[in-house]
């Protein structure tokens, strides 16, 4: 492992053995927390290590141990739980959480979950022990980019805002926010799938070329762009879970979604197997066909490479289009998801009602005692070796210099901004410094 080390290599062999999927109904409870703070701790060591450029032990634990189709599973498992069971918890009229962080954390979980994945997919090997999961997986992706595709309509996903809220407004507005994040995640992951089309299954093919379609939907992610816009007269991308403003002389460079993007497009189209697997219709033709617009000196100057897909295009462009293919397949389809909608079909209402009683109703001392465990979790040097970037104010996310000295937490620009944030953090503030002081 890296210099900085958050697990022993003991540690993480245990932690990736123990992982395992739980039912909806467990979501939030203490064995489902317990492994929520391991998955954190592995997702930090994958990052570590990643950045360190050494081996990568947590990517290789999890193909030995194969828990790649748990955390598929465990994935799409609170994709739904936050689809299904979230708004119902949220309409119950004796839902007056005092302290919201219990929810928050599984909230988080798709998040910290998609990020592992996106951390260690890099590596074929991984993209090869999914088994039967990669179907889900891919499935899973589709819909975060249908979703990107459809918001990108409706303009650019909302930034947290600093007027007062109530507790639950704030966290509704902070798990729309992380659906924005989480889909780009998803992009990633869904193109170093990508890099193993050569070796998927026909049915993941099929999957991704003709009941999904993934070219026509990345060439509509191209022209939308949704993690780029424009404020102010100013030019922003979507980075580091931030938007930042882009200086006038970097708008040419290629972001690293588009470039994501475009290589996804590149394996799609070009290699062998999926050539002739891919029905080119009519439809499909006129959608490939935009991409010549986009496909400037500049931009295969970055990706020499796309010279190969311009020159597919030219192609494409003097060729009849194909009907629609009516072949007969027998093939595997997504299963995860089916299965677990069957499992929990008319239970939502009793899901919710259930963890409300007894897993977001949290008493003093087990707010406290999770605070700890999580500052336990995350201690400051890791937090900022895995995030590189400066920190931004919790009020007015303008680039922040001070440390909230109390729970060493928050970070803000000014004195001003942290008084009028005080009403917000302050009860999250009393428990994670209770837990630091129990250390």
């Amino acid at each position: 492992m890296g210099d900085l080390e958050l697990l022993l290599p003991g540690e993480a062999d245990v932690l990736v053995r123990g992982l395992r999927s739980f039912p909806l109904r467990e979501m939030g409870s203490g064995g489902w927390n317990q492994q929520h703070e391991n998955l954190e701790k592995l997702n930090m060591q994958a990052i570590l290590d990643a950045t360190a450029s050494q081996g990568e032990p947590i990517q290789e634990l999890l193909v030995t141990h194969g828990k790649i189709p748990t955390l598929v599973e465990e994935l799409i498992a609170v994709e739904m739980w936050k689809q299904k069971v979230f708004p119902v918890l949220c309409k119950l009229e004796d839902f007056k959480p005092q302290n919201t962080f219990p929810i928050y954390m599984v909230v988080h979980h798709e998040a910290s979950i998609i990020n592992l994945l996106e951390t260690v997919f890099f590596h074929k090997e991984v993209c090869e022990s999914a088994e039967d999961a990669i179907l889900d997986l891919v499935d899973y992706c589709h819909r975060k980019l249908t979703m990107l595709v459809a918001r990108s309509g409706r303009g650019s996903p909302p930034e947290e805002e600093s007027q007062e809220s109530t507790p639950i407004q704030e966290l509704q507005k902070q798990a729309e926010l992380m659906e924005f994040e989480i889909a780009l995640k998803a992009l990633s992951v869904l193109r170093y799938i990508t890099d193993c089309v050569d070796s998927l299954s026909l049915s993941t093919l099929n999957c991704m070329l003709s009941t999904h379609n993934l070219p026509c939907l990345l060439v509509e992610l191209l022209e939308h762009s949704p993690w780029s816009r424009q404020e102010g007269g100013k030019m922003q991308q979507f980075e580091g879970g931030r938007w930042q403003t882009v200086a006038p002389t970097e708008h040419p460079k290629l972001s690293k979604l588009d470039g994501q993007v475009w290589i996804a497009l590149y394996n799609l189209l070009l290699s062998p197997e999926a050539r002739t697997r891919y029905c080119v219709t009519s439809f499909a033709k006129g959608q490939l066909l935009k991409l010549r617009a986009f496909l400037t000196d500049t931009l295969l100057d970055q990706l020499p490479n796309l010279a190969d897909l311009q020159g597919f295009l030219a192609h494409l462009a003097l060729t009849e289009t194909q009907p629609p293919k009516k072949d007969l397949v027998l093939e595997q389809i997504p299963e995860i998801w089916e299965r677990l909608e069957r499992e929990n079909r008319g239970k939502w209402q009793a899901i919710a009602k259930h963890q409300l009683r007894h897993i977001f109703s949290p008493s003093e001392q087990d707010l406290r005692l999770q605070a700890r465990r999580w500052a336990e979790t995350y201690s400051l040097d890791v937090l900022e070796a895995v995030t590189p970037e400066r920190p931004r104010c919790a009020y007015c996310s303008a680039d922040a210099s001070k440390r909230c000295s109390r729970c060493q937490n928050e970070w803000y620009c000014c004195r001003e901004c942290q008084v009028k944030h005080w009403k917000k953090h302050g009860k999250a503030c009393v428990l994670a410094a209770q837990g630091n002081r129990a250390k």
